[in-house]
């Protein structure tokens, strides 16, 4: 895990780079590389590639980055881990391929050589790459298909730009003016929304996607491997066999993805709840590994009470005999670090408290690397929204007919639903018909008519224009016949890849760790897949039985609670519709946080 940057001043009217420049944006990023940090400048003046180092794999300065071939025509820079990476490399030196260092950052290089960007389909793992062709002058950039890793770029004025965080990339000449569609979708989402930022002049790089800047400038980015696809290729060729071959063959694809993220030259603790997830991986790395760290992020004020995970997740860890840490944190804890963790978010978001409080505690433990639950709920299909969606786009089409009278029934029903509930539902005969726009109506934290309310009128009107939500989330579910993997679908590309994945990234590496993601693996998501298409009532219950038989019974049979955080406890005052209004006044406030430093 680093902090990768750099630019490529592709048009000559374009000042040569500025080495001092590619320094500020990567030094930016120290947290993210507390290890070492490293520069490659071309020749010619018009290339300079930046690094911060994370050593987790070949802890030897031959791991250092930017890496470059033996032959000196590629260089690259990596933030991420590539866990097939052995595999890889026994083929490259099979067909004569020689190796100096043991990284997984070297394997890129030679199946750049051999491949070109088609190596991206081999690789398993979270990654945002940049490579350079010294004889092509062309510059590759690619990232992982979840969107695990993020990777920003800015073009103008000649010159393309990159970089691991939005807030890095402000310390280079880019265009900070604001961006409707940055600015409404967090006020839609509670995050923004890819492939937008607040800032006109920077992007995110789709996730499963590449794109290549060479001397005519920037490409189109290229779709390698798109999860919407691989959901609606298992939607129309189920798997075929029993219930109980499909659970098996899930359970076999959970361990080896969780054995495959446990690769590492430091050692990998794990993020433990009391939920299903975060357990079955415990349990999976602890029979595997060969030590066992996990550690327990608890809240006095949940103490003694149904949201208190601590005593089942500690009797989880002494089942397991894992070296286990507990750390109990309050409102004035929160209170403590709350301007650290403003600083340190990358973009505006509602969430990541959580992950921001168990990766100091990792930190505490002297971690690197941890392995979290993220992505269970999306692939196992545990979260309300698996029933609530089908069942409110089902009614929508039901009501089609009166579809005309929706924007006046919501006018009329807002003002009273916001009193005592989220004033959202007043949109129910507009933003139901279809699976995209039920889901809008289900996550949105503001509905689109709200927007005005908390942006100038124009700002939210340009924005909503562009964002072209129920379009897009249309797009995501189209031609996915599988309820279940639709919503899948829906929670992987949008919530999750927007909010959750990203506030992994910013909480975990302003504390220096690397958050590993197991349910998140494209093997896993194939196998099993395509036996939810066959079987979609399987539950992660009946797979945790299968793949960790030695869980308490306790922890298999405990209902789906989230991971509960009572951040809206600790800013707002309790009365009708204190969840709706504490998350929204949180966004408020860190929305005026960032809009404040634009």
């Amino acid at each position: 895990m680093c902090g990768i940057n750099g630019v490529f001043a592709y048009d000559n009217s374009a000042p040569a780079v500025d080495r001092e420049m590619v320094r500020r944006v990567r030094d930016h990023m120290a947290a993210r590389g507390p290890d070492g940090k490293g520069e490659w400048f071309s020749p010619n003046g018009r290339v300079g590639l930046g690094h911060r180092r994370l050593a987790i794999i070949d802890l030897s300065e031959r791991g250092a980055q930017p890496m470059v071939s033996a032959d000196g025509r590629y260089v690259v820079v990596c933030n991420g881990e590539i866990y097939n990476y052995r595999e890889l490399r026994r083929e490259l030196e099979s067909r004569g391929r020689v190796f100096v260092t043991q990284s997984d950052t070297e394997v890129l290089l030679h199946l750049y050589a051999e491949s070109g960007a088609a190596m991206l389909r081999s690789l398993r793992g979270m990654y945002a790459i940049a490579l350079w062709d010294t004889e092509k002058n062309e510059l590759l950039l690619a990232r992982d298909p979840f969107g695990i890793k993020p990777l920003y770029y800015a073009d103008g004025k000649g010159a393309f730009r990159f970089a691991s965080q939005v807030k890095a990339l402000l310390h280079a000449p880019v265009d900070t003016s604001p961006d409707p569609a940055g600015h409404a979708g967090f006020y839609l989402w509670g995050s923004v929304p890819e492939p937008w930022t607040l800032y006109r002049g920077i992007r995110a790089l789709p996730a499963g996607h590449s794109l290549v800047v060479d001397a005519g400038g920037m490409g189109e980015p290229i779709a390698f491997c798109r999860i919407s696809d691989l959901l609606m290729k298992a939607a129309r060729d189920p798997a075929s066999g029993n219930r109980e071959s499909a659970i098996n063959a899930i359970a076999a694809s959970i361990q080896a993805s969780v054995i495959a993220h446990q690769i590492a030259d430091v050692p990998v603790g794990v993020f433990l709840s009391a939920g299903i997830d975060s357990c079955l991986i415990a349990a999976t790395a602890a029979t595997h590994g060969a030590h066992s760290y996990t550690l327990t992020l608890g809240f006095k004020e949940f103490a003694g009470t149904d949201d208190d995970e601590v005593p089942l997740a500690e009797e989880v860890a002494r089942m397991l005999g894992s070296w286990h840490s507990t750390l109990m944190t309050s409102r004035q804890d929160f209170e403590d670090e709350r301007e650290k963790l403003l600083l340190a978010m990358d973009q505006p978001s509602i969430d990541g408290v959580n992950t921001w409080f168990v990766a100091r505690a990792a930190r505490q433990m002297d971690l690197k690397a941890a392995l979290s639950g993220l992505g269970g709920d999306e692939l196992f299909a545990s979260y309300p929204s698996f029933l609530q969606v089908p069942r409110l786009a089902q009614r929508g089409r039901s009501l089609r007919g009166l579809r005309r009278a929706g924007p006046l029934l919501r006018r009329f029903s807002s003002p009273m639903l916001s009193r005592v509930t989220s004033p959202k539902y007043a949109g129910l005969l507009e933003y139901s018909g279809s699976l995209g726009s039920a889901y809008l109506l289900r996550r949105c934290l503001y509905a689109p008519w709200e927007l005005s309310s908390v942006l100038d009128r124009d700002l939210a009107e340009a924005g909503w224009r562009q964002l072209q939500c129920v379009h897009q989330l249309d797009d995501t579910v189209r031609g996915i016949d599988s309820d279940r993997l639709a919503v899948s679908a829906l929670e992987m590309n949008w919530y999750m890849r927007n909010q959750l994945l990203r506030d992994a990234d910013w909480a975990g590496m302003a504390q220096s760790i690397e958050i590993r993601v197991p349910y998140l693996d494209v093997d896993l998501l194939l196998e099993s897949a395509s036996w939810f298409a066959a079987y979609p009532d399987i539950r992660k219950a009946e797979l945790a039985a299968v793949t960790a038989p030695r869980l308490p019974a306790a922890v298999l049979a405990r209902p789906k609670t989230g991971f509960s955080v009572p951040v809206r406890d600790w800013i707002t005052p309790a009365g009708p519709g204190k969840h709706a209004r504490g998350l929204r006044g949180w966004a408020q406030f860190v929305h005026g946080r960032f809009a404040g430093s634009a």
